[in-house]
């Protein structure tokens, strides 16, 4: 199984009910804890959204709720006893009877609080796997923080925050090819994601500068002919790339002062580059920004 595989069935909280073992698997269990009931049917597709999501939910519940699933295709007795007249539908039961339910597919964080309901406050399990991946990542600990991150993956092969975090360590640790693979598993229509749109960034700068090398050839020819703007732009990916971000700042706004139109407007185009692959809130994102609008605008 690779991390961007789900199991769903692993930690054993979900399983196929029928007509005759409706009584022992959901009402007699019900008299120790709850148990959600996700009547669905192979030719539903809303079925097939909700499933991954009620899984996450009932999994993040530790145990306090059970999970089974009734194909109304092969058992439509139940369904109809309950009047269940279109799906998915999913009914709690709780000391033998059926207390609460909802219809169709809701958004994960309405599934948490029907279920809430039922158990009290569930831990966001995934919130606190990034948080540690994160404080991994700030420790230098990339095996650490990649393995956080894969574990948030194998329960949400689509968690964004996950994505980009990893995808950024692949890219710090110079393994080009494992983040454009990660990058490649973005859901469609979701790549205009913020954390995204900076690995992204920070995956064609790393592009960039694959070929140039050490820079002490650089800042001698910028030394030699500082209208060498070729040299210089060179030499701010080099930096950028070394995170030596006030220097690759500084040598860009430097072209944009001597030559604006240089490259067409490449000098500007390129540091903007840099702003997203920093991200937003980035100290040097913001000191470039008022350094360029300086500049710009004076």
């Amino acid at each position: 199984m690779t991390l961007l595989d789900v199991g769903a069935n692993a930690d054993g909280t979900v399983k196929d009910v029928t007509t005759a073992s409706f009584r022992q698997d959901v009402v007699a269990e019900s008299m120790t804890q709850p148990v959600l009931v996700d009547f669905w049917a192979p030719w539903c597709g809303p079925c097939k959204q909700l499933g991954p999501m009620i899984e996450r939910v009932v999994a993040a519940a530790k145990g306090r709720v059970r999970l089974v699933k009734m194909n109304i295709d092969d058992h439509p007795q139940i369904a109809g006893q309950l009047g269940i007249q279109s799906i998915p539908a999913v009914i709690a039961f709780s000391k033998g009877q059926p207390v609460d339910g909802f219809v169709g597919a809701l958004p994960e964080s309405q599934i948490a609080g029907f279920i809430e309901r039922l158990v009290g406050p569930i831990e966001d399990s995934a919130a606190a796997q990034l948080e540690a991946a994160a404080a991994l990542a700030e420790a230098g600990d990339h095996a650490g923080a990649i393995e956080a991150y894969g574990a948030v993956l194998v329960e949400d092969s689509e968690n964004l925050q996950a994505l980009a975090g990893i995808i950024k360590l692949y890219i710090d640790l110079g393994d080009l090819e494992s983040a454009r693979s990660y990058l490649e598993a973005v859901p469609e229509g979701k790549e205009s994601d913020s954390a995204l749109v900076a690995v992204r960034a920070a995956l064609d700068l790393a592009d960039q500068v694959a070929t140039l090398g050490d820079t002490s050839g650089l800042e001698a020819a910028v030394a030699a002919n500082p209208n060498d703007h070729q040299a210089r732009f060179d030499l701010a990916l080099a930096l950028a790339a070394a995170d030596k971000r006030e220097e690759a700042t500084d040598a860009l706004i430097e072209i944009i002062k001597r030559d604006r139109t240089w490259n067409d407007d490449g000098a500007r185009v390129q540091l903007l580059q840099f702003f997203e692959a920093w991200g937003p809130m980035d100290e040097m994102t913001k000191s470039g920004r008022r350094k360029l609008s300086g500049l710009l605008f004076r």
